[in-house]
């Protein structure tokens, strides 16, 4: 389990406040106004923003401290953040070696499956550059395949895409996250994307991340701040 304990970050002069608990496993969406604190969120779980209260923890190792590379936590940005002047398997190779040093013969074992998972076979030796946008995106994910975290966050990823390679790409990221047993977060202001996706959806509104709510019932009687988000109509 993800803990978020009473947890305070200054943003834009005021303070996000979150206490929360996220199950290992889960499918969360993270939904909420532009600028309400759903890339925080992340930023805190992630360890690239400090908090100035609370405590954040995975099951029994107090992570508040901690600095990135020692979270146990994989991202999947917007851009892929691939470095452009590596190979696909490069790229790649580096979530096996931080270091640099290319992998053995079992880790280039471990890059091509990973690539033939996310539908990249034979890609490897491709620069990122000449991929299209879906292919990045799936080399990317190749790459938190190797990392194998227990806690996966993304960030819209995928909002550049059209709308079917959209779907395309979440529905390849829920295997992924099943495949790992992965406790995983997606930032979208889509909630189709939601629906799609998620078991359950955390709010970000009003200084506030509030607790998940399963994502059928949070859509079907969606609270006042997420209904004015979406631009429906109060029945009052």
């Amino acid at each position: 389990m993800l803990r978020l304990e009473d947890v305070a970050v200054p943003m834009d002069g005021r303070a996000l406040r979150m206490d929360l608990r996220l199950q290992a496993g889960a499918r969360i969406a993270v939904l909420g106004p532009s600028g309400a604190g759903k890339s925080t969120l992340l930023d805190v779980i992630a360890g690239f923003r400090p908090v100035t209260a609370g405590r954040v923890a995975w099951k029994d190792n107090d992570l508040t401290a901690a600095p990135p590379e020692a979270r146990p936590v994989s991202i999947l940005f917007q851009d892929g953040n691939l470095f452009p002047h590596l190979s696909v398997a490069r790229n790649l190779g580096l979530a096996l070696r931080p270091d640099g040093a290319r992998p053995d013969t079992t880790g280039r074992a471990r890059i091509d499956a990973a690539l033939s998972e996310v539908g990249l076979a034979g890609m490897g030796d491709r620069r990122p550059g000449t991929l299209s946008g879906g292919q990045q995106s799936r080399a990317a994910l190749a790459r938190v395949l190797l990392q194998d975290r227990p806690v996966l966050l993304l960030d819209e990823p995928f909002s550049a895409l059209g709308p079917a390679l959209k779907v395309e790409m979440l529905d390849l990221v829920r295997q992924v996250a099943d495949r790992l047993s992965a406790l995983t977060l997606l930032v979208t202001h889509d909630p189709g994307d939601a629906l799609r996706f998620a078991d359950e959806v955390v709010l970000v509104a009003d200084g506030q991340v509030h607790a998940p709510v399963p994502a059928a019932q949070m859509m079907a009687d969606p609270p006042a701040a997420l209904r004015a988000y979406l631009g429906a109509q109060d029945s009052d």
